[in-house]
């Protein structure tokens, strides 16, 4: 799709149209509402700019709420999870011994911290991937929700440039880090904001 004709259509749904569609991206109701009300947008860096403000203001409970919409990296995934599929295809066939090592990962993972591992697998080999989560397992709590919301803006980012149709549109792709976090994969800043949501100027937390 063109991307000023997708970003056309975008901008003209309805807000329920537009939140169905949004939350096929990400599954916390309200990041899809800030990004729905923000309508109509003059740009893809300024949509891109409102989700990853979005994301910044999300509670553990919201993150919960997104991490619902994922599958866990390495499972099988299920029909309608295209986006997913395309986002895992560097673990589609990982070899026997790292495919175990996946699944004894996210298990511990889920021990530890209490929800699944999230993150933005495109782009990534399973052993990078499983890399990546023993880097974590090391992290508190907090520090671990803020890697979790950095890896979701990129997931975001990815998926909402596929809804307005702007995958090769130009525009600056979703990098190691991301707009507003200043978060990279190998960097983690921890700290939660009053009200509990997760400020992205404090210290200390598949696609």
């Amino acid at each position: 799709m063109d991307e000023g004709a997708g970003f056309a259509g975008f901008n003209a749904l309805t807000e329920d149209a537009a939140m169905r569609a949004l939350l096929r991206c990400c599954s916390s109701s309200r990041w899809a509402d800030a990004v729905a009300t923000s309508r109509p947008y003059p740009s893809l860096a300024a949509l891109l700019a409102t989700s990853d403000a979005a994301v910044a203001r999300l509670s553990a409970e919201d993150l919960r709420e997104a991490l619902a919409g994922h599958p866990r990296i390495g499972d099988p995934l299920k029909a309608g999870g295209e986006w997913s599929r395309q986002e895992q295809a560097g673990v589609s066939s990982p070899d026997a011994s790292t495919r175990r090592a996946l699944a004894d990962g996210n298990a511990e993972y889920e021990r530890r911290f209490g929800h699944i591992y999230l993150a933005c697998a495109t782009g990534k080999s399973a052993a990078e991937l499983l890399a990546f989560l023993r880097e974590r397992l090391d992290n508190d709590a907090g520090t671990e929700w803020r890697v979790v919301a950095s890896e979701l803006a990129k997931i975001n980012q990815i998926r909402l440039r596929k809804l307005v149709g702007a995958e090769a549109s130009g525009g600056e792709a979703p990098g190691d880090e991301v707009r507003g976090w200043g978060l990279t994969n190998r960097e983690s800043i921890g700290g939660r904001a009053a009200g509990g949501g997760l400020a992205s100027d404090e210290t200390g937390a598949e696609a």
